[in-house]
């Protein structure tokens, strides 16, 4: 070999080299690029859910060595904390967006309808998730549609039909049946910061009369519709038909509670149901359309529920989102959407929802009952949640005695939230 094609030789093999160093920087997961993401699940420390998305992860990491995702469990202020750190600007680079990707979150999230799996996005959730543009905020994990779920087995040794809880009179009635047996007809945690407000969430979707509801939408709080939701919530407490843990059970001790035949009913999202087969795989567990307040057809919740969004400020915007995509993937967005006990939020993934499979084919599919939006989502200023929450809580605790007191704080910081969108 001459020198002059031994120095060509060097100068190409160098040439080479640098290509593939720079290839692999720019590459997520390379060896070269090292990143961690700060990821707030919203999902407790024990769920199904969580432990699903744990062993997907590792698979993730694995596969893109560069990159570590810092899964972070969700704490009993979940809500106010990610408030605070958007506030802050010290913004994590993933989050649970727990219903709000559009209407509280998108104004600090990365559109996502332009990556290549948003082709199978799920149409249902278009009214929830997309703005006018088509855009939409974070990658969809399930699509909720939740009701009352119910042990079958509690139900059916108290002699209580499940058919018959078309009525609030009735499930009280029913409720009555089975705390005479010595199990807690609903299970209700005060110590994470939800499942108080579900209750009075639940039953407001349908307090209201279609006028009423404009009303709100309108900027103007109607407490009489309000005062009947807690009014309902003291006269279970009246009755003793809550937990007597109640003030110092966690979410997981609601799913232990079902799982074990300890409770008959939890108003909460299908997670529950899937959280309780931790604790008793054999668990018969189904769910049922939520009575109406007015006199109404029974009807279902639904809309964004378990979903994540990147930071529009994340350093790391690249890797991110080959860690969503990654969960997109049909096989994981499976695992997750069952782990969830829900409708997958995407077309391409099979529905498997392991012990709901039965009320989902009686009830959901065969479109029977309306499937109406989160109360607080739709008809309250941002913000109203926490106040919702611990003014449940007070009824929970407190009876008839704090009802009046509840809707008075209730109406004041609607008016006080609704002033600040303006």
């Amino acid at each position: 070999m001459s020198m002059r094609s031994r120095s060509l030789f060097v100068v190409a093999g160098a040439t080479a080299l640098v290509l593939a160093l720079v290839g692999c920087g720019s590459a997520p997961g390379s060896s070269e690029t090292k990143s961690t993401l700060e990821f707030q699940t919203g999902q407790s420390v024990d769920s199904v859910f969580l432990k699903q998305l744990t062993t997907i992860t590792k698979k993730f990491e694995s596969a893109n060595p560069g990159i570590t995702v810092d899964l972070r469990p969700s704490t009993s202020s979940y809500e106010s904390d990610i408030k605070v750190r958007l506030a802050s600007g010290n913004v994590p680079d993933i989050w649970w967006t727990h219903g709000w990707s559009l209407l509280r979150y998108s104004k600090f999230l990365v559109p996502l309808q332009n990556e290549a799996w948003a082709k199978d996005f799920n149409p249902a959730l278009a009214p929830a998730m997309k703005n006018s543009h088509g855009q939409f905020f974070a990658f969809p994990v399930d699509t909720d549609v939740a009701g009352i779920i119910y042990n079958k087995d509690v139900l059916a040794a108290s002699g209580v039909s499940v058919a018959s809880l078309t009525t609030w009179d009735a499930f009280g009635r029913a409720a009555e049946k089975i705390a005479a047996t010595g199990i807690a007809p609903i299970t209700v945690s005060g110590k994470a910061n939800g499942p108080a407000g579900n209750l009075a969430d639940w039953i407001a979707s349908g307090a209201y009369s279609k006028s009423e509801l404009a009303e709100l939408s309108s900027g103007t709080f109607v407490d009489a519709p309000y005062t009947h939701v807690l009014d309902l919530i003291a006269a279970w407490k009246k009755e003793s038909l809550f937990n007597p843990d109640y003030v110092s059970a966690t979410s997981d001790d609601m799913s232990r509670a079902l799982a074990t035949g300890k409770a008959a009913f939890a108003f909460s999202q299908n997670t529950t149901a899937g959280d309780a087969l931790q604790y008793n795989p054999k668990a018969n567990l189904g769910y049922f359309p939520v009575p109406s307040l007015t006199g109404g057809k029974p009807y279902l919740i639904g809309g964004e529920m378990n979903a994540f969004g990147i930071s529009k400020t994340s350093k790391h915007l690249k890797d991110a989102k080959a860690f969503i995509a990654y969960l997109a993937k049909p096989a994981n967005a499976t695992v997750l959407a069952k782990a969830a006990g829900s409708i997958p939020g995407l077309t391409n993934v099979t529905p498997d929802l392991g012990v709901l499979q039965a009320s989902y084919d009686s009830i959901v599919k065969p479109g029977k009952f309306p499937l109406v939006p989160y109360f607080d989502r739709v008809y309250l200023p941002n913000g109203m949640w926490n106040t919702m929450v611990t003014t449940t809580d007070s009824v929970v605790t407190g009876g008839h005695a704090n009802v009046a007191a509840g809707v008075s704080t209730m109406a004041k910081d609607f008016a006080r939230l609704d002033a600040q969108t303006k």
